[in-house]
């Protein structure tokens, strides 16, 4: 027999289970199964930056461990510092408003209006606004010898991500010097810490580029637009001997970048929006931390940060589920693990923030941005499964903060209780679209999530804090439902079903929808 272990905390059933197959086998060494599946990188691939993070901040680097080469990967997965909190609206002086864009359908005799109207003006900004920010684009600058550096003249690469620690290591030659550059976010800071180091033939200087952008509105690719300039502002505020910060100002939005680097460095202004800190010796370090209301005075040193980071990661990888199946004969074995190893470390920094995650996570943008709460399920329910039930409740409290706008649609609509929201943003607005308004798969996931966490929890203050919206969104999905003339309640129309194909005004009881909602 062919031992496979699974692990568990707290989940008596799956224990007795994995003590009756393998009574005799040792614990799982876990942090043997986490690091053989360390990711490592010996050339440029445009489709394989790897990103560091938290699951609300994250950022995303080439080869070099920061974001030297931008245009190498335009086109695919671009290089973008991404947060939950960093959104950005473009100026609305034509007032338009979600009512620009209702349109009715029958719905047992009466009218119902949907936002669908994607023929409008006001459906164009609506779908665009508010969206996700790239907030920074972090990189090295190169002395100049034979003109720009390109990636082509980089060898020697060897990037390793170390997914105990959550530490990105970066190798590399340039002009026969030999660069060795330390990646890491932050576990509990929206901050990004670099350590370099240099051997060889060190010659001049090298430096580390901050660079601002405008946003893009654009519907799937960089968050970042890098051909408007005089569309936003970039102050500088206290600057000294070894760091800075700025303050950030688009249209409407501001928001705060705080930098601090060895006393090697030395600042300068290369541009309206980019600035450049230029370091002389073996040895240097950068840290940048973002933020919508201010920093405090203080930033962590890198070394800090590296060790909140290990023992971060050291933390997550010992807690919940485990899967060794370095047993197995199976040809497939390998590969099957490496996969599990591997979403657990995307989901957790993607996919466990304070908001439901956009399809992209927090590497580039999808759909603006925004996030699709029927896909929040399929995001996040795993976290409860694999039993690290924390990692999935960081981001329910936000259905409880956009409820009053979902309350209002479903009175809007003539129903009770709570309509949640398809594409969506921050503050719970419904995206105007031909689809997303008239889905209802994800009216029931909020029930279940919490269901999940009961499972796990079995506290019953969880019941008493999540029961009234737990009643108000099934009084919607009562309400929604109607009895026909043979005494039985049918869903639709109108409806589109999960697989986005089926007319509106005529489909009736899909069949998953009926099953997920019985």
């Amino acid at each position: 027999m062919h031992c496979v272990r699974f692990v568990m905390p707290g989940a008596a059933a799956a224990a007795a289970l994995a003590v009756l197959l393998c009574s005799a086998a040792p614990p799982i060494d876990r942090m043997k199964l986490v690091t053989r599946h360390n990711v490592i990188v010996r050339q440029a691939d445009a489709f394989a930056p790897l990103t560091v993070g938290n699951g609300e901040f994250a950022f995303t680097a080439d080869i070099t461990g920061l974001q030297t080469f931008p245009e190498f990967y335009r086109g695919s997965i671009p290089l973008a510092t991404q947060s939950q909190w960093g959104w950005h609206s473009f100026p609305n002086p034509a007032g338009f408003r979600l009512e620009d864009t209702l349109e009715n359908y029958d719905t047992c005799g009466r009218p119902v209006a949907y936002p669908t109207n994607v023929r409008t003006r006001a459906a164009e900004w609506l779908r665009q606004n508010p969206h996700r920010l790239s907030l920074a684009r972090i990189g090295f600058t190169f002395p100049s010898r034979r003109g720009p550096t390109r990636i082509t003249d980089v060898g020697g690469v060897e990037q390793r991500l170390d997914l105990w620690s959550g530490i990105l290591e970066s190798r590399f030659v340039l002009d026969g010097e030999h660069f060795r550059v330390m990646t890491v976010v932050h576990p509990e800071r929206d901050l990004v810490a670099v350590r370099v180091f240099r051997s060889g033939r060190v010659s001049a200087a090298v430096g580390i580029a901050v660079e601002f952008p405008y946003a893009s509105g654009i519907h799937t690719g960089d968050p970042a637009d890098w051909s408007s300039p005089e569309k936003h502002e970039t102050r500088v505020a206290r600057p000294h001997a070894a760091g800075a910060g700025w303050e950030r100002i688009l249209d409407g939005d501001r928001h705060h970048v705080r930098a601090q680097w060895s006393p090697n460095g030395r600042l300068r202004q290369a541009g309206p929006h980019r600035y450049e800190i230029v370091f002389r010796g073996n040895t240097l370090e950068f840290l940048a931390e973002f933020s919508k209301r201010g920093l405090p005075q203080r930033l962590p040193s890198v070394a800090e940060t590296e060790k909140a980071a290990r023992a971060h990661w050291a933390r997550f990888w010992q807690s919940g589920g485990a899967v060794d199946l370095s047993g197995s004969t199976d040809p497939r074995a390998r590969e099957l693990e490496r996969r599990i190893v591997l979403s657990q470390y995307l989901t957790a920094i993607q996919c466990a923030g304070s908001l439901p995650p956009q399809e992209t996570g927090l590497t580039f943008n999808s759909w603006y941005g925004k996030f699709h709460l029927e896909m929040h399920w399929w995001h996040a329910a795993h976290f409860a499964l694999w039993g690290r039930p924390g990692l999935l409740e960081k981001s329910l409290p936000w259905y409880r903060q956009i409820a009053p706008k979902a309350r209002a649609t479903a009175a809007r609509q003539g129903y009770r209780g709570l309509r949640w929201p398809k594409m969506t943003s921050p503050g719970g607005e419904e995206s105007p679209s031909s689809i997303g308004p008239l889905l209802v798969w994800q009216q029931p996931h909020l029930i279940h999530l919490l269901e999940l966490l009961y499972r796990v929890r079995k506290d019953e203050r969880l019941l008493r804090e999540w029961l009234d919206l737990v009643e108000e969104t099934a009084d919607f999905m009562a309400s929604f439902a109607v009895r026909g003339p043979d005494g039985r309640y049918a869903l639709g129309p109108p409806l589109i079903p999960a697989q986005e194909l089926h007319p509106p005004r005529t489909t009736r009881n899909p069949a998953f929808e009926l099953e997920y909602w019985r």
